[in-house]
């Protein structure tokens, strides 16, 4: 063999060579193009989001203890009363009549009263009388026994009338405030928000069910009744403040302030997979708006915890890994193990849940390091880091499909600038060819030509 071709061959078996070698190598992997912002300081606010509906502050449901024909009705929706104002009447006949006749029978009774006053006083000289005279022996004791105990018991008989003209009055108080019954009034000042009865029906009054004529609200004083889950009514108190907007008004939003939390849930779907524990929450408009009305849907937004000077990131930023890191065969994996050793001898296997912690990817160097941190307060947008950050650190905030599970520990990263980017793509030289057409006109690779000598 010449030497040329002893050449050839070798440089043959070198470039297999080296190409078996590269493609055993591990397989360099690219850096991964992120989002980050800084970790700053600032203000940040806990707020408990809640929806429910207007009613007015003070609700009256005027209704009679009376039943009767429903014979005037002074007032429609809408309009405005004020306290004892005269609303409606009931047919009264009746109740004057039981009035007439408690005053007969209680001047009956004082007539009685004063028959035995006089006999009282007509028995009480006798006995004087009697007195005199056993003192000047013209009467026996006897006479003055029975004297006495004449007196005695017209007094007792006195006595009783007097109690049944008190139980005449009685009755008399009862029968004038059954017919004083028959007018309504109204009990607030307010607006006439329902009006359930028209005149000419009859009105059932009972202690059992009302049958309800008008419904007069404080319409210049309203409120908001919404439900609050479980795991946030925790953090609300009485007095905080809350901004409320309403459905039909989204232009306009109210100062509000909490002044109920019930203590008694409201649970729904009960002893279901779709249970839902709530809690009402009542919040007091500081200034309601003239167009709101009862029954309107409504937002409110209470903020409960504040802290002024906090250090915050995006809440994407912050995410959740297992406490061990991967491939270390913690406690957990232990005890999978050992519990997959007993299933297999007719135990039931329990499965336990690794432990989670909160952690965020901090840039440094073109290096993603996974750092731990303790939360605070969030919102919407942003969490507080209690500790495990500094301020002006930068933070990984995206994409959420590599934060989440690509992103590991020492990754190298690059941070993408999508701006930059689109600048980049649309770059040209000064003849007008793009970056593509000049990749297109580049030399072949040294693979390549090793490919094209074989």
């Amino acid at each position: 063999m010449s030497w040329p071709k002893r050449l050839v061959a070798v440089l043959f078996v070198l470039c297999i060579a080296a190409i078996v070698v590269q493609s055993l190598r591990a397989p360099v992997e690219p850096p991964v193009k992120v989002q980050v912002e800084s970790v700053r300081r600032g203000s940040i606010s806990r707020s408990v989001t809640a929806a429910g509906k207007l009613q007015p502050a003070t609700q009256i449901k005027v209704s009679s203890n009376l039943s009767g024909d429903l014979l005037e009705l002074w007032v429609n929706e809408g309009d405005n009363v004020h306290k004892g104002q005269l609303l409606a009447r009931i047919d009264a006949r009746r109740y004057a009549a039981q009035v007439r006749q408690q005053e007969a029978v209680r001047a009956s009774a004082s007539a009685d009263r004063d028959v035995e006053k006089v006999t009282v006083d007509r028995l009480g000289s006798e006995l004087e009388r009697v007195r005199r005279l056993v003192t000047a022996a013209s009467a026996s004791d006897a006479e003055l026994e029975r004297a006495a105990s004449d007196l005695a018991g017209e007094q007792a008989r006195l006595h009783a009338a007097e109690q049944r003209v008190e139980q005449a009055d009685a009755a008399l108080a009862e029968a004038r405030h059954m017919l004083s019954m028959t007018t309504l009034y109204s009990p607030i000042e307010g607006v006439v928000t329902s009006k359930l009865k028209q005149v000419g029906e009859r009105v059932r009054g009972s202690d059992f069910s009302e049958d309800v004529i008008l419904v007069v609200a404080t319409l210049a004083a309203m409120e908001v009744k919404v439900e609050v889950g479980e795991h946030e009514v925790v953090y609300l108190h009485l007095g905080d403040k809350a901004e409320v907007e309403v459905d039909a008004l989204p232009d306009e939003k109210e100062p509000a302030e909490v002044i109920e939390i019930a203590q008694n849930a409201n649970i729904k779907n009960q002893g279901t997979e779709a249970e839902v524990t709530t809690f009402f929450v009542r919040l007091a408009l500081l200034s309601a708006s003239p167009k709101a009305r009862p029954g309107m849907s409504a937002q409110a937004v209470v903020t409960t915890d504040t802290h002024d000077s906090a250090l915050k990131v995006p809440i994407q930023a912050v995410t959740a890994r297992p406490a061990k890191p991967e491939g270390e065969a913690g406690p957990a994996m232990a005890d999978a193990a050992a519990v997959g050793s007993q299933s297999d001898a007719g135990t039931p296997a329990v499965r336990k849940k690794s432990a989670m912690q909160k952690l965020v990817f901090v840039v440094d160097k073109g290096v993603a390091r996974a750092t731990p941190v303790q939360v605070g307060l969030a919102n919407d947008n942003e969490i507080e880091v209690t500790s495990g950050l500094v301020d002006g650190d930068l933070v990984v905030v995206g994409p959420y499909r590599v934060l989440a599970r690509e992103l590991k520990d020492g990754k190298s990263v690059v941070i993408d600038t999508p701006d930059k980017g689109k600048d980049k793509d649309k770059a040209t030289d000064k003849d007008g060819d793009t970056d593509r057409d000049k990749n297109k006109a580049q030399p072949p690779s040294a693979k390549d030509a090793a490919a094209k000598t074989n």
